[in-house]
């Protein structure tokens, strides 16, 4: 299975959940102790694949992709802004809509139960800069961006702000831009 990072890396995760008691662990699935393994879907725990992206996420200069038609370009950029805007807003239905059918990457019926573990446990809003369209063809898109990611353990207080490169894989589904896949390192010096 394809791994790949999104905002909130699973070290932030594990961090967080270090922090807590026992009893404020999630349910516990996916422990060493139950031999049963952690959801490797999930919109808050993948991996990084920089061999499927555009180019590599450590570091560099970005540059705009040419040849994007105006109207691809605006709708490309709402396709982003609505994968921000769902995320920060808990929706999860529409976030769940915007995936695409045809990736690898997400499993719906598994990603909606992750989000709602997530969204139970923490306050997380990610804010987005530099947003760019790095790698562009008539039926997929790489969009880069600076991430800050803003979680709160809601159970204790616990606050944390990671940074990080990201690129976020769209494909044009029935004339839409549909959410693929998300890579994302997370920035060493914060």
């Amino acid at each position: 299975m394809k791994k790949l990072f999104v905002p909130i890396s699973m070290s932030i995760l594990l961090l967080l959940g270090a922090c807590s008691s026992d009893a404020e662990k999630l349910n516990g699935s996916g422990s060493v102790d139950d031999g049963e393994a952690m959801n490797e879907n999930g919109a808050i725990d993948h991996g990084v694949d920089d061999k499927k992206v555009g180019f590599s996420l450590e570091g560099g200069a970005i540059e705009e992709a040419s040849g994007v038609p105006a109207e691809e370009k605006e709708q490309i950029l709402a396709a982003f802004k609505n994968y921000i805007d769902t995320f920060n807003k808990k929706d999860i239905e529409s976030y769940i809509d915007m995936l695409s059918d045809s990736t690898e990457s997400f499993d719906k019926a598994e990603e909606r139960s992750y989000m709602e573990e997530v969204f139970s446990t923490y306050d997380v809003n990610l804010q987005a800069s530099d947003v760019t369209i790095v790698k562009y063809s008539k039926d997929e898109t790489h969009v880069f961006a600076n991430v800050k990611t803003a979680m709160k353990l809601l159970s204790n207080g616990l606050e944390t702000n990671p940074r990080g490169r990201q690129v976020t894989v769209f494909a044009k589904e029935d004339g839409q831009w549909k959410l693929a896949s998300v890579h994302q390192i997370e920035d060493k010096a914060q």
